[in-house]
């Protein structure tokens, strides 16, 4: 794989998770469905960096010992901000899950 691919690919999944960083900060302090929508967006880039981080490793950019590490503790944000939402979702009955 060409240099610039693979320093692509690093920056993509650098870009992703600053971006998630960012939306839990301001889900934090936003409030009813703003912050149900930032955690929406959260899981959403979860999910695109499950994809960049696999996709490294297919592409062998990725040890497989760090794979798996950093695979784990994406997999955890994740459900951890699932649940996070899950809570607001059931505690605003009017909003449409």
């Amino acid at each position: 794989m060409a240099r610039d691919e693979r320093f692509g690919i690093g920056k993509r999944i650098d870009d992703t998770f600053l971006n998630a960083l960012e939306q839990l900060r301001e889900a934090s302090y936003a409030s009813g469905n703003g912050k149900i929508a930032l955690l929406g967006k959260v899981l959403q880039n979860t999910d695109l960096l499950r994809f960049f981080l696999q996709l490294a490793w297919e592409c062998t950019l990725l040890e497989q010992k760090h794979y798996i590490l950093l695979a784990t503790d994406v997999e955890s944000v994740g459900k951890m901000v699932g649940g996070w939402r899950k809570g607001l979702l059931s505690k605003t009955p009017s909003r449409e899950k």
